[in-house]
Formats: structure tokens, C-alpha cells, sequence
């Protein structure tokens, strides 16, 4: 089995000092991101544990995200779900990967992850995988991206306005869930995915 690439080059940038400062990512299309989640969910996070894993150059801390899942739209993530990541801090040593998320506990968030447990980042496209779930100013659940811009219209992700602070209404939660499982209806009956 082919080991991702994350975990040659990891071990090398951890060895010279604990931080990844460059990772490029092409940001996924919204297609992509449903078609290549293996699992896709809005979940809470309840906890955070961060260990040492592996032997020799594979040495490396990981830190395991636990979800509250509120509702699944792709996949069985069941009532909890636990997603393994690289970086974290242990005994005072901490090990970070540039552009990875930072979650912590009472985060709420849509998810789409893919090969959780064998990725350095088991999100689609990294930071472009996470959507936050947060309150407008009416107190209204909407989208916005890792990086906090409102998100407005899902045909603008994977393209340079999707991070672009724009006029229109960001997204509701509600919203966005039922364009997400439209869209996995959609690419289903396409036979894009299963």
C-alpha cells in the first residue's frame, strides 16, 4: 500500500524543528469536495487529545478530534466521530502543519473529510474542507469559511473569490445542508459517486 506523501516529508520538517511552514493546496471545486468526502457531516467538537504515535523518523504527535454529530449528509459517521490529524502539542513540544485547521472544544462545523486515520489532514483539500457554523448579527446560523469569510455561493469555491468577502447574504445552515445533499443526489445520479 502507497503511504500518502505527508508522512515522508513530515517526519524530515518535524526533525528540523517541529513546524511545517509550506503547504500549497489547490482549492477544491464544491463537486470535488462532495465527491471526494468520504464522510460529511455537522458536528460539535467535544474534545481534544493530542499524543506521540509511531517509532524512529515516523515519531511524530497527532491529535484526535472528537465530534458531537448533529447530522450526517454523506456517509455513517455515527453519533460521535473522532478524526486523527497531524501536529499538536505534548510535554511542551508542539508540531504544527501550515494552513491546518485549529479546532477546539465548542467549535461547531461542516466537515468533509476523506481518508481519516491514514491523511496527515484527513480533510478535503485541508482548510478547504471545514466550514464553520457560526451567528450572524440576526442571531441567523450561517457558513463561513476556515478563514471566516461569509460563505455566499458554493459555485465560488475553488476558484480565487471563495475566501473574497462578498456583498450578497452568506448561507444558512439549512441552506447549505440542503445544497449539499441536493448536490450528492445530483453527482449520484451522474454516477460521479455512490
Amino acid at each position: 500500500m502507497k503511504k500518502p506523501i505527508g508522512f515522508f516529508v513530515f517526519p524530515v520538517l518535524f526533525s528540523l524543528g517541529f513546524l511545517a511552514n509550506a503547504t500549497t493546496v489547490i482549492p477544491p471545486t464544491f463537486d470535488e469536495l462532495v465527491s471526494r468526502a468520504d464522510v460529511i457531516f455537522d458536528g460539535e467538537v467535544t474534545g481534544l487529545q493530542s499524543q506521540w504515535i509511531g517509532e524512529g523518523s515516523e515519531h511524530r504527535i497527532v491529535t484526535y478530534v472528537t465530534f458531537k454529530v448533529n447530522q450526517a449528509l454523506k456517509g455513517e459517521p455515527g453519533m460521535t466521530y473522532s478524526m486523527r490529524m497531524l501536529g499538536g502539542t505534548v510535554d511542551g513540544r508542539t508540531m504544527e502543519v501550515s494552513d491546518a485547521p485549529k479546532f477546539k472544544v465548542g467549535d461547531r462545523d461542516i466537515l468533509f473529510v476523506e481518508h481519516n486515520g491514514s491523511q496527515f489532514i484527513p480533510l478535503v483539500g485541508i482548510q478547504h474542507g471545514r466550514f464553520r457554523v457560526v451567528k450572524d448579527a440576526a442571531g441567523r446560523e450561517i457558513l463561513t469559511t476556515n478563514h471566516g469569510h461569509p460563505l455566499t455561493d458554493v459555485n465560488l469555491l475553488g476558484t480565487d473569490q471563495a475566501d473574497v468577502p462578498q456583498k450578497a447574504a452568506a448561507l444558512s445552515l439549512k441552506d447549505f445542508e440542503a445544497v449539499v445533499k441536493d448536490r450528492i443526489g445530483r453527482l449520484q445520479a451522474s454516477g460521479k459517486i455512490q
